[in-house]
C-alpha cells in the first residue's frame, strides 16, 4: 500500500473536513458563498414571494413581476450577479415560503414576512433587512358602521393561515377579552372575495397590503374603511438561510447601499454624474475606491449596478407603493423622520 506523506495526508484531512477534496485549498471553490456560487453556476437569483400583492409582487398586464418585494430580489440579484435579468421570482404560499427557503428551492424570501423571534431561532433562517415597517390593521366595509376594532366583539375575521396575522388577532382579541371566529383561506383572491362578498365581517392582513388591496378596488375602495387600530409590529423582512454569512452580508448590504443612496441623493438617473465625486462615501459606494465589493466576494460596482438598474429605496418606494396611496410614514429615511438608517459603508 502506497504510503501517504505527512503533508499530503494532512491536506487530504484538511479537503474532508472543508469539503474541497484531495489537496484543493477552500478559497478555490468559489466566492465563500454557496448561495451566491449556486446562483453564478446557474445564471440566476432564485426569488421567493407572493405574487398576489399590490405594490409589493404582482405582475403586471405584461406579466412582469412588480412591486417592492419584487424590486428588493432585483436588487439583491443586481449586487450579486450584476443583471436585474437573472432574477427568477418563484411563487410561494403563507404555508410553504418557509420550506421554500430552508430546502434550496430559492435563495431568499422577500415575500412580506414579518421578522419575529420564533422564526429566526427556530427556522434555520435569518432576516437580512427590513424593507418595510408595518402593523396588523383590519378593514371593514363602511356599511357596516365600524369605527373601531374593539367595537368587533364575535366578529368574523377573513385570515391566511400560517401567518404573524393569524397570531396577533389573537392576542389582541384576548388582551381584550373579546371573542372572534376566524374565516381561515390560503388563497389570497379566495380569501379577499370572502370578505367581499359576506362571509366574514372584516378581512386582517398587514395595514399595508390592505391599503394597497382597498386602493385596487376603483370606484368601489370608498365602499371600504381601513380601521384606524394597528395592533401589533410587523416589521416585514428579507430572509436567507443561516450558515451562508456572506451571502447574508451581500443581502443586507444591498438594502443598506439603496439607503445611502438615498441620503445622498444619488438616483438611478443621475448616479453616473457621481462617478466624478470627490465625497469619500460616494466612492466607496460606487466603487471607486475602498474595494468594498471585493469584501463581500462581488464586483466593486455591486452597488452602482444596485442604483443604476434599481434605483435608491425612495425610487423603489416611490415607484411601488405611492400609487397605492400609502404615505411612507415611518418607511421613510431616518433624516425624514423615519426608521430607515444606513451604517457606513467603509
Amino acid at each position: 500500500m502506497r504510503r501517504v506523506s505527512r503533508i499530503g495526508g494532512l491536506a487530504l484531512l484538511t479537503g474532508l473536513l472543508m469539503g474541497t477534496g484531495w489537496g484543493q485549498p477552500a478559497a478555490a471553490q468559489g466566492s465563500g458563498s454557496t448561495t451566491l456560487d449556486a446562483a453564478k453556476g446557474r445564471g440566476q437569483v432564485l426569488c421567493g414571494l407572493s405574487g398576489q400583492v399590490p405594490g409589493f409582487s404582482l405582475p403586471d398586464s405584461q406579466g412582469v413581476m412588480k412591486g417592492l418585494d419584487a424590486d428588493s430580489c432585483r436588487a439583491v440579484t443586481a449586487a450579486a450577479l450584476g443583471d436585474v435579468s437573472k432574477t427568477k421570482f418563484v411563487a410561494t404560499t403563507t404555508q410553504n415560503r418557509f420550506t421554500a427557503l430552508q430546502s434550496g428551492e430559492v435563495d431568499l424570501l422577500s415575500r412580506s414576512t414579518t421578522w419575529t423571534l420564533g422564526r429566526e431561532a427556530n427556522l434555520g433562517l435569518e432576516f437580512a433587512w427590513v424593507n418595510y415597517y408595518d402593523g396588523t390593521g383590519f378593514l371593514v366595509k363602511k356599511s357596516a358602521g365600524v369605527k373601531s376594532a374593539k367595537e368587533m366583539d364575535g366578529a368574523t375575521i377573513c385570515v391566511q393561515p400560517g401567518t404573524s396575522t393569524e397570531l396577533a388577532i389573537n392576542d389582541f382579541y384576548r388582551l381584550h377579552n373579546m371573542k372572534f371566529t376566524p374565516i381561515l383561506i390560503q388563497d389570497l383572491p379566495e380569501l379577499q372575495n370572502a370578505f367581499l362578498s359576506g362571509r366574514c365581517d372584516a378581512y386582517s392582513t398587514d395595514a399595508s397590503a390592505l391599503a394597497t388591496f382597498r386602493f385596487s378596488q376603483g370606484p368601489k375602495a370608498d365602499d371600504l374603511v381601513l380601521l384606524p387600530d394597528i395592533i401589533s409590529k410587523e416589521p416585514l423582512g428579507v430572509m436567507v438561510r443561516k450558515g451562508d454569512d456572506k451571502w447574508f452580508d451581500i443581502v443586507r448590504w444591498t438594502f443598506i447601499a439603496m439607503i445611502t443612496a438615498e441620503e445622498k441623493g444619488i438616483t438611478s438617473a443621475n448616479v453616473d454624474t457621481f462617478m466624478t465625486s470627490t465625497d469619500p462615501d460616494v466612492r466607496r459606494l460606487l466603487g471607486l475606491e475602498g474595494d468594498m465589493g471585493k469584501a463581500l466576494g462581488l464586483d466593486n460596482k455591486w452597488a452602482y449596478n444596485v442604483i443604476k438598474q434599481v434605483g435608491n429605496l425612495g425610487e423603489v418606494w416611490d415607484r411601488n407603493i405611492t400609487p397605492m396611496g400609502v404615505p411612507r410614514g415611518i418607511n421613510n429615511i431616518w433624516s425624514k423622520g423615519g426608521l430607515q438608517y444606513a451604517p457606513p459603508i467603509r
